[in-house]
């Protein structure tokens, strides 16, 4: 059994949109008492704009985005505070700026599903700024993150309560929760 990792630190759940990051990562924080995060509120507008208009953000819309999440998640370890972020974390060197902006203490729960699942989710919902048609952008931009440190991949062919579970689970793996 691993050692158990000191608090604070941080989990972001990740994935491409559709994947059921904000639901998961609720479920997650309520399991273990931590703060949650919805990493989408703290877009700029201009960024919620173009993706509402079907155009998927570059790097240069996604990084001050990213150094908000960086900055939000550091304020809350230095408070002593455990957080949990929903944010899309797609590239390999999105994750390591995050991970270098908390001095490494960060954990991935990558949520991990089929195109045709995705696509049938984000066809479900309601209310949300993100198009299907950005879904195939997402894709292409995603660097899975299998074989980083501190991640664990899990398949959302399953209910979010299932899902939160495994996470969980292979989070206890890691010496987390």
């Amino acid at each position: 059994m691993p050692e158990t990792i000191a608090t604070p630190y941080a989990i972001i759940v990740m994935g491409v949109s559709g994947c059921g990051k904000s639901s998961v990562g609720r479920k997650i924080s309520d399991a273990l008492g931590m703060q949650f995060v919805e990493g989408d509120q703290l877009h700029p507008a201009s960024n919620v704009e173009k993706m509402s208009n079907g155009i998927p953000l570059t790097d240069d819309d996604r990084m001050p985005w990213l150094d908000l999440i960086g900055e939000t998640m550091r304020a809350s370890l230095d408070r002593g505070q455990d957080v949990i972020v929903s944010c899309s974390a797609l590239k390999r060197a999105y994750r390591d700026r995050l991970r270098k902006t908390v001095h490494g203490k960060l954990f991935f729960v990558y949520l991990s599903g089929s195109k045709e699942l995705l696509t049938k989710r984000m066809g479900e919902r309601k209310g949300h700024f993100m198009p299907l048609s950005l879904l195939e952008s997402q894709l292409a931009t995603l660097e899975v993150p299998t074989g980083e440190p501190g991640v664990v991949t899990v398949d959302i062919d399953n209910t979010i309560e299932g899902i939160s579970k495994k996470a969980l689970r292979d989070l206890k793996s890691l010496g987390v929760a």
